[in-house]
């Protein structure tokens, strides 16, 4: 998924950014960073996990939880998205499903993890569903590569293609949601070489360049070439700067519905054989493929 913030609530006039990216899958492969290995050892500890991932897109984090040898469970809501996941990240279990509602049973993986991804989900929804599938000590974690804008060309590349991504903090959510207890973090550096063809593909990952129509699509990609032939290396390419910002909180305890028994009209006690209506689903929801 894309590291913009979605528009602001009620501008029902703009196009969707939140699935743009459907259509520019192979330049947002091509295009976007990776993540430090670090980063994510920080977020996922180091024993092996089973770890769900929210909004993948093309596996750019997944490669890396994988490589670190934990279980990885990967979804997305976009079919393009995930097509590049699965040739990139071969024998992944994937699944086409957005955060608001996951194919997975109660208390089924031992970490959440979305990358990128976490602004877009609708949280009142998104939320409860992370907490429902996570076991108890279960851990949310969430991360974000952000352009470190204290350099100035990177400044100026962030005037050219936008800097909405860094206007807010994008865990606030997270902070005051009563599901998760309190939220630790850390920044990792990291840097990505681009050249001139790779920075016209980050920029085309863009949820707000990718909804442009093709005059101004190709308008943006001209300034950003002449910015890059003005600042870059030629062939060498340049290092992009990034803070990568790391979140991780464990699930609170949910208290399940005590056994009681059933009673008829009068008050009387019934069938003590009745099922209390929070009874755990041991299944899986869904045949990951």
């Amino acid at each position: 998924m894309s590291d913009e913030q979605p528009p602001a609530p009620g501008a029902d006039d703009r196009p969707d950014w939140a699935h743009s990216f459907g259509g520019v899958a192979e330049a947002y492969e091509r295009g976007r960073p990776s993540y430090p290995s670090e980063a994510v050892q920080w977020m996922l500890g180091d024993q092996p996990q089973i770890v769900l991932e929210l909004g993948a897109g093309t596996g750019k984090l997944t490669r890396v939880i994988a490589a670190l040898g934990h279980d990885v469970h990967a979804t997305d809501p976009d079919a393009a998205m995930l097509q590049l996941l699965e040739r990139g990240v071969p024998g992944v279990r994937t699944a086409q499903a957005g955060a608001e509602e996951i194919p997975l049973g109660d208390a089924s993986v031992d970490v959440v993890i979305a990358a990128q991804a976490f602004h877009w989900f609708d949280l009142d929804r998104a939320l409860p569903e992370i907490a429902r599938v996570l076991r108890p000590g279960g851990r949310i974690c969430l991360v974000w590569n952000t352009r470190n804008e204290k350099i100035p060309w990177v400044r100026r590349l962030g005037a050219l293609i936008g800097t909405q991504e860094q206007l807010r903090d994008p865990a606030e959510a997270l902070i005051f949601s009563e599901l998760f207890g309190f939220v630790e973090d850390r920044e990792f550096t990291y840097w990505q070489t681009i050249d001139r063809q790779s920075i016209q593909d980050l920029v085309l990952s863009r949820s707000n360049v990718a909804v442009l129509d093709e005059a101004g699509r190709d308008a943006k990609l001209a300034e950003v070439v002449a910015f890059y032939d003005e600042f870059g290396r030629g062939m060498d390419g340049m290092q992009l700067p990034y803070t990568t910002r790391c979140f991780r909180a464990d699930v609170l305890d949910r208290p399940r519905a005590a056994p009681h028994p059933g009673h008829d009209e009068s008050g009387e006690a019934g069938d003590t054989d009745a099922p209390t209506v929070d009874e755990p689903d041991d299944e899986l929801l869904i045949d990951f493929r």
